[in-house]
């Protein structure tokens, strides 16, 4: 009996040896062939991004180490995803280019004529035409659209469908009753944006950076960037260690790397001076820039109240169809829109009014708020410290513009910070000890329930090339998820960029502002994480856009971030 018991153990044990082989073995083979095909040259299945197969070229590849392949499958699918029509041949004669004076657009009947009420869409179709009356026959000009009614203090950010035949759809959700107006506005034609395409991949310094290098009595300045040559003059290399953001200088003659004390904004330059006389002409204020293009036909029409035999998930304003046939591509609500002034999210937040200084406090009571970045939310430390005089400010004597600030409300418990985020960032001297990366700074937050953090990294990285944002944001990502895993409480607010429409500088154009503020809403998606639209929220409203919002645009996001904050318990 054993020894037959034996037998089919042995044999067993066998199987079950052979087995685990040949699993480790093809496990093995499998590795060596993934490792094999997964390298970034070799990569040409059918489902990979098409900027792969035409070989991206990435920034700076000479001294940044080149991303992994994940991160070039993202950076192509962030960069396809963007991507407007085939660059026109800069040889287009001005009078071939779209002409807003010539261009119309008429709002489109509603369908089987009906009347409008809340919770339907609305959509305006443009049509573009050449100096000459032509009408185009591709996309790829920059539009923007909005729906308002002053006299309510309303507006809403339309969404504009470039059917690339020269013809656009400006699509609406229906809001709030009463006449609303329809206005469109040409940015740029799409000859402009195809050279503001091109100077953006090709723009490596466009407002330089310095450095200056002490010892002693002996002080050398040199120049400094996220890229510079390496072929010219030994380099310093600041790249940061923990997230691996580059920063270069060109060396000192007669001092070493590290004695370099500060980084300052060393002059500036627009597109202009980068063009010929003839491409500049596709760049003059109010005739191809920023002008309004003129309806056919009325630009208003009359909301009814929302009919109250129509189911709600019918006449809701973001499920609403587009009023279409055959239907419209895919369409994107709104974040929000203005009405009496005040913002209302779309989201199902309710935006609370925090109108007395006291509410503020009551919100913040027992919070640290650290805020990082640029200058646009250095606003929101401004509107705080000001409009809550409960908050006093601890002189720290830092720089006027990067700070750090911080200010305290010791009954209340409330810490406030404010620091700007690393290089590239281009204001007046500043220390390098005071140089921080965000990523680092995230990295250093215990976070919870008491802590709230503010981001808003965008218009600095205007003046290059686009994978360098994402890289930028890809570090900041991964220190958020970081962050959010440690202490899942933690309220994380990610603001956009914002449009400028300045007619002076076109090296902000509001072209490049909204591919800044595309990738990040695609780098944030899917993140416990509140995106602020300040794209949407300078858009809608009616006072003129600004690179830095006016104060009543300010006190909507505040009340956005708040309400963020200290939420009510449910939508009414």
């Amino acid at each position: 009996m054993w020894n037959c018991q034996s037998k089919y153990v042995c044999i067993f044990l066998l199987l079950a040896l052979s087995g685990l082989f040949f699993l480790f073995r093809n496990i093995n083979i499998l590795e060596w062939k993934l490792n094999s095909t997964l390298d970034l040259s070799s990569i040409h299945s059918e489902g990979s991004p098409p900027c792969l197969d035409r070989k991206l070229s990435f920034f700076c590849s000479h001294l940044v180490q080149e991303p992994s392949t994940q991160e070039a499958l993202e950076d192509c699918s962030l960069l396809e995803s963007i991507a407007g029509p085939e660059p026109l041949p800069v040889t287009t004669p001005l009078d071939q280019t779209s002409d807003p004076a010539h261009s119309l657009f008429a709002i489109l009947p509603a369908g089987g004529g009906r009347e409008r009420h809340v919770g339907d869409q609305l959509e305006a179709l443009v049509l573009m035409n050449d100096f000459q009356g032509r009408p185009k026959s591709r996309g790829g000009d920059f539009l923007l659209a909005r729906l308002h009614t002053p006299e309510l203090g309303a507006g809403v950010a339309g969404q504009v469908l470039d059917h690339l035949n020269g013809t656009y759809s400006a699509i609406f959700p229906l809001l709030w009753e009463g006449s609303v107006w329809v206005e469109v506005t040409l940015v740029h034609p799409s000859e402009a944006v195809s050279l503001l395409r091109r100077l953006q991949e090709e723009r490596l310094n466009w407002v330089p950076s310095k450095s200056l290098f002490r010892s002693g009595l002996l002080s050398e300045t040199t120049e400094c960037n996220l890229c510079l040559p390496n072929n010219q003059q030994p380099l310093c290399d600041y790249t940061d260690p923990r997230t691996g953001e580059p920063w270069f200088c060109y060396k000192p003659k007669q001092l070493a790397c590290d004695t370099r004390i500060n980084h300052f904004k060393a002059g500036s330059q627009t597109y202009l001076q980068h063009l010929t006389s003839k491409e500049a002409l596709f760049f003059q204020s109010g005739i191809n820039i920023n002008v309004h293009i003129h309806a056919t036909g009325s630009d208003s029409v009359t909301v009814l109240p929302k009919e109250n035999d129509k189911p709600d998930e019918e006449s809701s304003s973001v499920a609403a169809a587009p009023i279409r046939t055959p239907p419209l591509p895919s369409w994107t609500p709104p974040s929000g829109y203005y009405y009496q002034g005040s913002w209302r999210a779309l989201d199902g937040v309710l935006i609370r009014q925090f109108n007395d200084p006291a509410a503020v406090i009551q919100c913040l009571k027992g919070k640290q708020v650290y805020m990082y970045g640029d200058s646009s939310v250095r606003q929101y430390y401004d509107y705080l410290t000001s409009f809550v005089p409960e908050l006093k400010k601890f002189n720290l004597r830092s720089h006027v513009r990067a700070g750090p600030f911080m200010a305290v409300n010791i009954p209340n418990n409330i810490l406030l910070k404010y620091r700007c985020h690393g290089p590239p960032i281009f204001w007046p001297p500043l220390s390098v000890s005071q140089l921080h990366y965000v990523a680092n700074e995230l990295d250093g937050l215990a976070g919870g329930s008491d802590t709230v953090v503010v981001i808003s990294v965008s218009t600095h990285f205007s003046f290059f090339p686009l994978q360098a944002y994402i890289r930028r944001l890809r570090r900041i990502r991964r220190a958020v998820v970081r962050l959010l895993n440690r202490a899942p409480g933690t309220v994380v607010v990610v603001r956009s960029a914002n449009l400028d429409q300045r007619k002076d500088n076109f090296i902000n154009s509001d072209w490049i502002l909204t591919q800044l503020y595309r990738v990040l809403k695609v780098m944030f998606r899917g993140l416990d994480v509140m995106l602020l639209d300040a794209w949407e929220m300078t858009l809608a409203h009616h006072l003129p856009h600004d690179l830095h919002p006016a104060p009543p645009i300010i006190k909507n996001m505040i009340n956005t971030i708040l309400s963020g904050v200290c939420p009510l318990s449910s939508r009414t």
